[in-house]
């Protein structure tokens, strides 16, 4: 490997990781506006996302980009379709993330996280038909394991973990089947998703409620919520260009571990022995997928080098 494939391969793992470390550090900022209900932050995000992601493509020179993509999307109904559920699906995820960190579920929300690269697995099993290798097998079902133990200790189903899971994967799954770039296809989503943003924040303006102008630092949090959505995205996207995939299934485990230490130290959430055993299941389960992701990467190598030979 050369000095200037050592330099790209740096700044992919620099720019990936900080991605992750800023999407980590998301529950500070909600919790600053905790007093906001969850939806009326979510519908701030939605608007100013899409606003925040129009500037950076029209500063990339992108926007002929997004526009291209927008009226060949319009042309193309299946699409369309599935670029509208990618925009529910991340609407989901989000506003069940902001109330989540708010109501003090940290911990169940980064256990979420950890759990949805299993529950991607499964979906590409159910809906493309994909073969589970033997250690893909053994990491559901010590996932399950972790879920089932908390189900059972704490005598209720971990419901925002499993929400915000299959949430995010059937995004991940729909954006793989559309295959839309991250850019535009963020600015796309919220694009959609943005008239009823709008909508909802104008019934609770013209009902007397609304955060917007409450005070300097609450609207300043509102107005940031565009900004701090898109530039993880952009560093994400910068990041994987340059880094391979068995790399990002490593990285993408610093944002739920953030989350875990913010929600056990920060926020002095209870993390108990069954949490423990729980979240062991848990890592268990990522350490052979990620097992699965490297061996996969290797078994590409080997067919490419014997093809070029």
């Amino acid at each position: 490997m050369n000095q200037s494939s050592n330099k790209e391969l740096g700044l992919g793992i620099a720019f990936a990781a900080l991605s992750y470390m800023l999407w980590g550090i998301l529950p500070l900022i909600w919790k600053l506006v905790d007093d906001v209900p969850a939806s009326e932050i979510l519908a701030h995000r939605v608007v100013w996302s899409l606003l925040f992601m129009l500037v950076i493509l029209l500063l990339l020179r992108k926007f002929s980009s997004f526009f291209m993509e927008l009226k060949a999307l319009v042309r193309n109904r299946k699409r369309f379709i599935g670029v509208a559920c990618a925009s529910v699906f991340i609407s989901i995820n989000w506003g069940l993330y902001i109330w989540a960190v708010n109501e003090d579920r940290i911990i169940e929300a980064s256990l979420g996280y950890y759990i949805n690269p299993l529950v991607s697995i499964l979906l590409a099993v159910i809906v493309l038909k994909e073969k589970l290798s033997v250690l893909q097998t053994l990491s559901i079902i010590l996932a399950g394991i972790g879920v089932l133990v908390l189900t059972v200790n704490f005598g209720s189903f971990p419901w925002v973990a499993i929400m915000l899971a299959v949430s995010f994967a059937f995004y991940g799954l729909i954006k793989k089947m559309v295959q839309l770039g991250a850019l535009v296809g963020l600015a796309i989503e919220t694009l959609l998703i943005t008239p009823f943003a709008l909508m909802f924040l104008t019934v609770v303006h013209v009902n007397g409620g609304g955060a917007l102008g409450e005070s300097v630092s609450v609207t300043f949090l509102l107005l940031g919520a565009g900004v701090v959505t898109a530039i993880p995205l952009l560093l994400f996207a910068s990041g994987a260009r340059r880094i391979p995939l068995s790399m990002i299934g490593l990285l993408q485990y610093i944002a739920p571990t953030i989350k875990l230490i913010i929600g056990v130290y920060l926020f002095h959430e209870p993390f108990t022995a069954v949490h423990l055993v729980a979240f062991t299941c848990i890592w268990l389960a990522l350490v052979l997928y990620t097992l699965t992701l490297t061996k996969g990467l290797r078994m590409k190598r080997a067919v490419l080098s014997r093809k070029s030979a």
